[in-house]
Formats: structure tokens, sequence, C-alpha cells
């Protein structure tokens, strides 16, 4: 008993080390050696729970994506990559119907997509969530380009009355131009959420040019950050806690659960109600960007929260934009182990053992379908030689063949698919129509390819664009 009051205080301790201060305050340090071998024990718990729920002894081994020397090393050869049968049908219905006109896809297509990605891929987000109050916990003004914005630090309390053992608070922020003529597009991302960072060792090839930040507001924009990490702990020992432990009642998942990517969702969800509220920001023309496993998260949303008007998503690999029947890069066994399956719903797990990818019953072209028509920007790095900096994990190939895939739903509702089914020369901006793509040449990084995501929002953050159509809420 002692033991396991031990493992959990540290587990606590280890949780809490991700939160980040109040304004002003030094970020906190990271977890001690105890508190870090406490969560790695509890993930591994969970995960061996999983598994027996779904009463699978084993998991075949994912692929080494830096160990050249491995024989598990993952493939960054085209001419190596595996044939496979054709991809799950878009435009058929589970009766076998083509899909021809717009109300075939609203009215049935896409809520049986819907389903198989709860059900199979990421959980199912519950009916009845708690309630999130928002209050505005410091102003301030800061210079950004020339240009005086002002920061608002959000925090987000979740309504935990049904549960007071668990505490959640989202936590954001928000910059918007002091001398707006009226309300802002904003860009989200997800980040930091406006508080103190850790330090991190600087890059060996640091970004030339403005920010990020410095290229939204030269548009006149406003830019906002959310952290994840405020919604839901990004490892398997978290699923007790954050969003998803307070609705279970600090109790573990079952196998058809959601998992992190769709409460990273809610949590975005929950800051565009305020968003709705913010006399400053244009809420219909929301943009939100993630990279790598926040690009995942990015794609997620997307297609989940029909109010985000454009989405950057920036190498999200397996379980994001990437064909996951490919067999280059990334594995589906990547995702299901125990480093990542706390992304995923517990059936998610099946495929990696024993059934394979290919019984999959979708796959991330129909992902990037459930987004249209609003505008979709598929991005990568380059391999590099595939490590260690280089971005051959996330598979650009595979990511722009999902865009192509998903083509025929963005025509269907009347607007432009990709333009091209072959795959450009790097650092080729792809960005005419409503699904867009470009690879660039720095590896693992989302700088390179701001500018052209800034250039592709811009169609529909104009003063006199028409937003595209929103989909209609999956839950």
């Amino acid at each position: 008993m002692l033991a396991s009051q031990t493992t959990r205080v540290l587990l606590a301790a280890v949780l809490l080390a991700g939160a980040v201060p109040v304004s002003g305050q030094a970020p906190p340090p990271g977890p001690t050696p105890a508190a870090a071998a406490a969560l790695q024990d509890a993930t591994q718990a969970d995960h061996k729970r999983m598994l027996a729920l779904l009463g699978i002894a084993e998991l075949r081994r994912g692929v080494e994506g830096r160990n050249q020397q491995s024989p598990n090393f993952a493939n960054y050869d085209e001419a190596k990559v595996a044939p496979y049968p054709p991809l799950p049908a878009l435009m058929v219905t589970k009766a076998g119907r083509r899909v021809t006109s717009a109300t075939d896809w609203w009215n049935v297509r896409r809520s049986e997509i819907v389903e198989l990605f709860d059900r199979e891929v990421y959980g199912r987000m519950p009916k009845d969530t708690p309630k999130v109050s928002w209050k505005v916990t410091n102003t301030t003004e800061e210079p950004v380009a020339g240009v005086t914005m002002i920061k608002k630090e959000l925090l987000g309390t979740v309504d935990n009355s049904r549960y007071p053992a668990i505490e959640v608070n989202i936590e954001a922020a928000l910059w918007t131009p002091k001398d707006a003529k009226g309300p802002v597009p904003v860009v989200l991302e997800f980040g930091s959420g406006g508080r103190p960072q850790p330090p991190r060792p600087a890059p060996a090839n640091p970004p030339a040019g403005p920010s990020w930040q410095e290229q939204v507001v030269a548009r006149g924009w406003g830019y906002a950050s959310i952290r994840p990490g405020s919604i839901q702990a990004d490892n398997g020992a978290g699923l007790t806690q954050g969003i998803i432990g307070l609705v279970n009642k600090g109790q573990p998942r079952t196998v058809d659960d959601w998992g992190a990517l769709k409460a990273w969702t809610w949590g975005t969800s929950r800051l565009l109600d305020y968003f709705e509220t913010d006399k400053a920001v244009d809420a219909p023309r929301v943009a939100l960007e993630g990279h790598s496993r926040y690009g995942k998260g990015t794609m997620v949303a997307m297609a989940y929260e029909p109010r985000l008007a454009v989405a950057f998503v920036s190498s999200s690999g397996a379980g994001g934009a990437k064909i996951m029947r490919r067999t280059y890069g990334e594995l589906i066994e990547n995702v299901a182990s125990s480093s990542e399956y706390h992304w995923m719903a517990g059936n998610f797990l099946k495929y990696a053992g024993p059934l394979t990818v290919n019984d999959l019953p979708v796959d991330a072209h129909m992902l990037v379908a459930l987004c249209a028509p609003r505008p979709v920007f598929i991005s990568s790095g380059d391999t590099l030689g595939g490590v260690p900096a280089g971005d051959g994990w996330v598979d650009a190939k595979g990511m722009f063949l999902a865009g192509v895939e998903a083509g025929p739903v963005y025509r269907l509702l009347g607007r432009k698919d990709l333009g091209t089914t072959r795959f450009p020369a790097i650092e080729t901006a792809l960005i005419d129509g409503d699904i867009g793509f470009r690879q660039h040449t720095a590896g693992h990084t989302p700088g390179p390819n701001w500018p052209t995501f800034l250039t592709f929002a811009e169609r529909y953050f104009a003063p006199r664009a028409k937003a595209a159509a929103r989909a209609p809420k999956t839950n």
C-alpha cells in the first residue's frame, strides 16, 4: 500500500511539473528522475491494461526512426514502399451506394466516416462534457513588428462539481492589435498558452527573417496560443487526469473512449466559445496551426470542429494527414506503442496486432475529407537523409496523397482540390485550391512554410472574402 501511495504522489508531481505558472513567475522545474520513472511505470501499466481489455497479448514492434544501424530502421526509400490494397472507399456508402450529391455526403457518408473514426481511431467524445468558465487573468501591451498588441492571458476553469478530486484549467493567450478598427482574424497555435517555458537548446540553424507572429501581425491579424497539456496530459499515465479523467471520474478508459487528440480538440472548441464573446476577435475567421504531434491534433480538430476556418497541418505524420497504409517513416505500430497510444482510442491498438493497417476501415484521406469544404494546408520538411533532423518520419508524399484522395469531396461541394496528382518538386507551393501542400528543405519545422500558409489563408481572411461553409458538428 505504501509503495502504491508513493507512486501516486510521484505521478502527481510529474503531471503538475507540466503546469505553467502565472505571468511573471519562472517556469517550473522538470520532473525528478523518480517522478519520471513513476510516470513511465504508470503509462506502461495502462497500456498493458488496455491490451488486456482487447484480448491482445502483444503488439508488433514499431520501426526506429533514427538508429540507422538497427535492423528495424524505418524505410525512407520510396522505391521500397510496400504495395497496399485500394484505400477505403471515400465516395461509397456503407450500403454500397455511390455518393453523387452534397446531400448524400452531408446526410449519409460523412456521418458514417465520423462513426468509424470515433469507434476505431480517435475515440468518442462524451456527449455531456463540463462547462468552461473563462476569465482574463492578465492584460498587457507588447510591441510586435512595430505594432502595439494587447495580450490577454486567459484561464478556462472546467466545472468539476461532478468530481472535485480532479481540476482542469485551460491555459491560453490572445494577442490583438491595439489600434484595430474592428474585430480581426486570429491564427491560433497549439503551443505554450502564452506562459513562460523551460529553456531549450538553441536550434543549429535558426530560421532567418520575421517570426510567424510578426508575419501574422504584418497582415493586421491577431494570434493566440493554447497549451494542450493543460487540457489533457501528453502521456498514458495522465489518462485518469485532465478532461478525460474528469469526465470518467478518475477511472481508466474503455476501448472506445476518447484519446488526447480528441481531448485537445474539445479544449480548442472551448477556446472558440470564448473568442465568440471577445469583440476584438473575428470569430468566424480563426485558423489553427500545429506541428508534429500537434499537427495531428490540428488535423483532428479541423475535422471535428466546424467553426475553425482554416488549418495549417505541419508534419503530422501517421495518425494525422499521412496515409497510414504506406510503409514509409512512422507506422501504425509506432502510434499504438506505449509512447503514443494515449492520443488514440484503445480500439486503435487492434491494428498493430492481431489486425493490420490494411484492416483499418478508414485512412487519412477520409480525415482530410471531413474538413471539406474548409481549406486545409498540409505541410512538411524534407528527409535530410532521414535522420536526425529530417522530416522523413512524417512521410511528405503520404500526406500529399491523402490530400489528393480527399479531392472528390471538395469538388462535390463546389471547392477546388490540389490541382494535381503528381507529387511536386520540393519547395513547390500548391495553394490555388482549397487543399494546399508544400514541402520545404529545412527538416522537422513549420518555419519555412509560414509565409506560404499565410498567403493561402489570406484568400479566406481578406475583408470581403466569403468564408467556406461550415461542416455540421460531429458531437
